[in-house]
């Protein structure tokens, strides 16, 4: 295996941009396309996933190995930061990159998906089950209702301790700042498929209300950040699953400026049906300025990331690829399966052929499946990188393909792609 990079050889330093270099279409306006973002830390070349260390690490990876799996850019949550260790004490160290020693690029999303996952319980929005309700009561089973929203902002009782805090579109703002990311996000409230319309249609406002509070916020600390890089703030478009109300949000955040500032780039999250996906996408890429750079968040399952590319997305992050590993879940081209299951115990063949990642170049599914089923820690190290390769090398392939060859060259792979991966 190739020694470790740590950092991307073509990243150089730069302010935040965005520049597209190749189209599906290989016309202007709508549809998937290729691109680099700069960054204070360095390029992404996109379209690109962005994995996720929640708490400034991948689960069982370090640093180096993420580079060397070919991760460009890295996400962390504001919310738990905020929480352990604090804000202040990454700032500190000098940022989050210092603090975690990535020295590429990082993104630290708003705090806004935990207001969900807090509020009512749910970990996971996309493709729920919906039928027949719509609650804006709604709460997971067995969960606790720990957050309140209001027009100002949210109040919240910690998941570690039972502690009250409260979090406005200023407080993340600065919470963020000090973080020291160069992509952040705009502060926004995500619903559930399960609120109402009336309900989602309050959201869209108070997230857009929310967002103009940022900007102003960020501007102000902005001018404040005397010999510290500067960061990039992405607007959040919601909705759910409502094409007039995606379609206002994404219009209005389009449009926002505060002192002739606009947005530097958007987030499309919130709830999605997943059969509407790249629907959803096309609606809000639609309506968003071409120049400026479009993130999903939370999304990694294979289908969705050719659709999301497809409909316009740029940059995508989810915990899925590491999660999944740690319970043995790993990724190949002839699907996802369980390597704890008792057929792998003496299957001493790589977890993908044609993989090649770390593991894969020296580790059997019968290790990993005794790694696994013993619970030592080296198991969910190697079907991390495993996973996060397997998602960063598919979603670069799909970029080369839009360079080379545009629309047909794209759909080519998709088709064969798909086929074997979902193939009975």
């Amino acid at each position: 295996m190739a020694p470790f990079l740590l950092v991307n050889p073509m990243a150089a330093k730069a302010d935040f941009g965005f520049e597209i270099t190749a189209r599906m279409g290989g016309r202007t306006g709508g549809g998937g396309r290729a691109g680099v973002i700069s960054t204070p830390h360095g390029l992404i070349e996109t379209p690109a996933f962005v994995p996720v260390g929640t708490a400034a690490a991948v689960k069982g990876v370090t640093p180096e190995q993420m580079a060397g799996l070919g991760a460009q850019a890295l996400l962390a949550n504001a919310y738990h930061l905020y929480l352990r260790p604090g804000a202040e004490v990454v700032e500190a160290a000098g940022g989050l990159g210092a603090f975690m020693n990535w020295p590429g690029p990082t993104f630290t999303d708003s705090g806004g998906f935990q207001v969900l996952s807090l509020g009512a319980g749910f970990k996971k929005v996309l493709a729920m089950d919906t039928a027949g309700l719509a609650d804006d009561q709604v709460i997971a089973k067995r969960s606790e209702r720990l957050a309140k929203v209001d027009d100002d902002g949210v109040t919240f009782r910690s998941h570690l301790d039972g502690s009250s805090h409260r979090f406005t579109p200023e407080i993340s703002m600065r919470v963020q700042h000090r973080l020291g990311a160069d992509i952040i996000f705009a502060f926004d409230e995500c619903t559930t498929l399960m609120n109402t319309r009336a309900y989602q249609e309050r959201s869209v406002a108070r997230t857009q209300a929310w967002a103009e509070r940022c900007l102003v916020e960020h501007a102000r600390l902005t001018e404040a950040r005397v010999g510290r890089p500067p960061q990039a703030l992405f607007g959040v478009v919601q909705g759910a699953q409502f094409e007039d109300l995606r379609r206002l949000a994404a219009a209005g955040l389009a449009h926002l400026t505060w002192d002739g500032a606009g947005f530097d780039g958007y987030g499309i999250g919130g709830a999605l049906e997943k059969e509407n996906l790249a629907a959803i996408v096309g609606w809000v890429c639609s309506e968003l300025p071409e120049s400026k750079p479009r993130h999903l968040l939370g999304i990694s399952e294979i289908d969705d990331l050719f659709a999301a590319v497809e409909a316009g997305g740029d940059t995508f992050d989810c915990v899925a690829p590491s999660r999944s590993a740690r319970h043995g879940a790993v990724y190949s081209p002839d699907g996802r399966y369980n390597v704890t299951r008792a057929r792998f115990a003496r299957d001493f063949g790589p977890l993908d052929p044609d993989c090649d990642c770390y593991t894969c170049l020296g580790y059997s599914r019968a290790y990993l499946h005794h790694l696994l089923r013993a619970r030592e820690l080296l198991g969910y190290t190697l079907a991390t990188i495993h996973n996060e390769r397997f998602i960063v090398r598919l979603v670069a392939a799909m970029r080369q393909a839009i360079e080379s060859g545009g629309q047909a060259a794209f759909g080519r792979l998709r088709d064969d792609f798909l086929t074997r991966y979902f193939a009975p």
